[in-house]
C-alpha cells in the first residue's frame, strides 16, 4: 500500500512539474504577444498620423468627376 501511495504521489508531482512548465511557457508567449501588440499599435498610429498629414490627393473625388461622354 505504501509503495502504491508513493507511486501516486510521484505521478502527481511529475504532472505538476509539467503543468508549471507549460504555464511558464504560456506566460512568456502572452508577454511576447503583448509587446508585439503594443509595437503594432504604435506603428498603426504612426501610419495614421502620416496619412493625416499628407496633402490632399490631386485626384478628383467621384462626386467631382464629370460623367463619361456616353451618358
Amino acid at each position: 500500500m505504501n509503495q502504491q501511495l508513493n507511486d501516486r504521489i510521484e505521478t502527481l508531482e511529475t504532472r505538476l512539474a509539467y503543468a508549471e512548465y507549460t504555464v511558464e511557457q504560456l506566460n512568456d508567449e502572452v508577454t511576447n504577444q503583448g509587446r508585439d501588440i503594443d509595437r503594432l499599435k504604435l506603428q498603426v498610429q504612426l501610419l495614421i498620423d502620416k496619412l493625416q498629414s499628407v496633402q490632399p490627393s490631386q485626384i478628383a473625388s467621384m462626386a467631382e468627376e464629370t460623367p463619361p461622354p456616353h451618358y
